[in-house]
């Protein structure tokens, strides 16, 4: 395994965190009526959570990326990190939107 590098660890994140905050955005802004149950500040929570299980995401793919494989370990790597991060979106999404859009 690769040294550990800072720098590239917190773009990694930021890089998820953001794909996540612009994903939930699309869900979030068509939204003009929403329901009264769920409260004035309902978008905070999906707000927090998704990015955060983004850079979560973000996080896994920096170390699966530093492994070390060559030729096709390397390739496969990659593959079964943006599976993991997009699986870790998914569930970041829906504990954010439980009890609001998904109920």
């Amino acid at each position: 395994m690769e040294r550990f590098n800072r720098a590239i660890l917190v773009r990694y994140m930021l890089f998820g965190a953001g794909i996540a905050l612009l994903l939930i955005m699309v869900f979030l802004l068509p939204v003009r009526n929403h329901d009264t149950a769920w409260g004035k500040y309902w978008m905070f929570r999906p707000l927090i959570i998704v990015p955060f299980a983004g850079a979560f995401g973000g996080l896994v793919c920096y170390f699966l990326n530093n492994i070390g494989y060559e030729g096709w370990r390397k390739g496969f790597i990659v593959i079964l990190g943006l599976i993991i991060y997009i699986i870790i979106l998914w569930l970041g999404i829906v504990l954010g939107l439980d009890g609001t859009l998904w109920n």
